[in-house]
C-alpha cells in the first residue's frame, strides 16, 4: 500500500476510540468492585453459619466457665476451713498434754510433801500446786472455747462441702451437655472455619480490616447485609432510591448511613446464593 493511501484519523474518530477505552475501562472498574463485593459477602455467608452453630450453644461455655470458677473457689474455701480445723485441732491436743503434764507435776509434789522437813518447803510446794491447778482449768477453759470453734467450723466445712459437690454436679452436667452439642457441630465448623479462611484471602487488607471492625461491633455480627424492600438488611432503615443505584451500580462499596454496614443488592445476593 502506498503511502499516500494511508488516511489519519479524523477528529471523530479519535473521540470515539477515547471513549470506547473509557466505556472499557469503567467497565473493568464496575466488574472490580462487584467481584470484591460478592467476595466480602460470600465471606459474611460462610461466617453466618459458624455464627449460627455457636449460637447453638448458646451461654453453655459462660456457664461452665462460671461454674468452674465457683467450683475453684469453694475448693480454695474449703482447704483453708480444713487448714484452720486441723490448727485448732492441735491447740486442743496441746492443751491436753499440758493438762497432763501439770496432773504430773501436782503428783509430783504431793509426793514430795509427805517428806518435807519444814513448813517452808511444804508452803513452796502447795503453791506450786496451785499454780499447775491454775493452769488446768486455764486449759480445760481454752479446750472448751476450741471445742465449740471446732464445732461451728467443721458446720461451715460440711455446708461448703455440700455447696461444693453440688455445683460439682451441675459442672459435669453442664460440661457433658456443651461437649455432646461440640461433638455434634465441630466437623462443621471446622469445615466452615476453612471456608472462611480460604475467603478472607481473595479480600484486600483494607477491606478485610473493615468487615471484621465492622463485624465485631456489630450484635448479630452481620458486616455486609442486602437491600431489602428498600431498606438495609441490618437496621431496617430505609434507604434513599438515589443510594439504591449507587449500590446497584457496583462503581464503589457504600455503607448504610445509619448503622455503618457495607450494603449489596440482588446481584451480588444471588451470585452467592447460586453458588450454594
Amino acid at each position: 500500500m502506498a503511502k499516500s493511501d494511508v488516511k489519519a484519523p479524523t477528529k471523530e474518530a479519535k473521540v470515539t476510540v477515547d471513549n470506547n477505552k473509557a466505556v472499557g475501562s469503567a467497565s473493568k472498574s464496575e466488574v472490580t468492585i462487584a467481584e470484591k463485593l460478592v467476595e466480602l459477602y460470600r465471606l459474611q455467608h460462610i461466617d453466618s453459619q459458624v455464627d449460627k452453630i455457636r449460637v447453638q450453644r448458646g451461654e453453655l461455655p459462660l456457664e461452665v466457665q462460671d461454674l468452674e470458677d465457683e467450683v475453684a473457689g469453694l475448693e480454695t474455701r474449703m482447704t483453708k476451713l480444713q487448714d484452720e480445723l486441723a490448727e485448732m485441732e492441735t491447740q486442743v491436743s496441746d492443751k491436753q498434754n499440758l493438762i497432763k503434764d501439770a496432773k504430773a507435776q501436782i503428783k509430783k509434789y504431793e509426793g514430795q510433801q509427805a517428806k518435807v522437813r519444814n513448813n517452808r518447803e511444804y508452803d513452796s510446794l502447795t503453791k506450786e500446786i496451785e499454780f499447775q491447778n491454775l493452769e488446768i482449768q486455764l486449759a480445760e477453759k481454752r479446750i472448751k472455747e476450741a471445742k465449740a470453734q471446732i464445732e461451728a467450723k467443721k458446720a461451715v466445712v460440711d455446708e461448703s462441702k455440700g455447696r461444693h459437690d453440688e455445683r460439682k454436679k451441675d459442672l459435669d452436667l453442664k460440661k457433658k451437655e456443651l461437649d455432646d452439642i461440640v461433638a455434634e457441630t465441630e466437623k462443621e465448623e471446622k469445615d466452615l472455619q476453612k471456608k472462611s479462611d480460604s475467603a478472607a484471602k481473595h479480600i484486600e487488607e483494607r477491606l478485610l480490616s473493615a468487615y471484621n471492625r465492622i463485624r465485631s461491633n456489630a450484635r448479630n455480627g452481620l458486616a455486609v447485609v442486602p437491600v431489602e424492600r428498600g431498606s438495609c438488611g441490618g437496621c431496617f432503615n430505609s434507604i434513599p432510591p438515589q443510594r439504591q443505584l449507587d449500590i446497584s451500580s457496583h462503581k464503589k462499596i457504600i455503607v448504610c448511613e445509619h448503622c455503618g454496614r457495607i450494603l449489596v443488592d440482588d446481584y451480588v445476593v444471588e451470585r452467592v446464593s447460586g453458588e450454594k
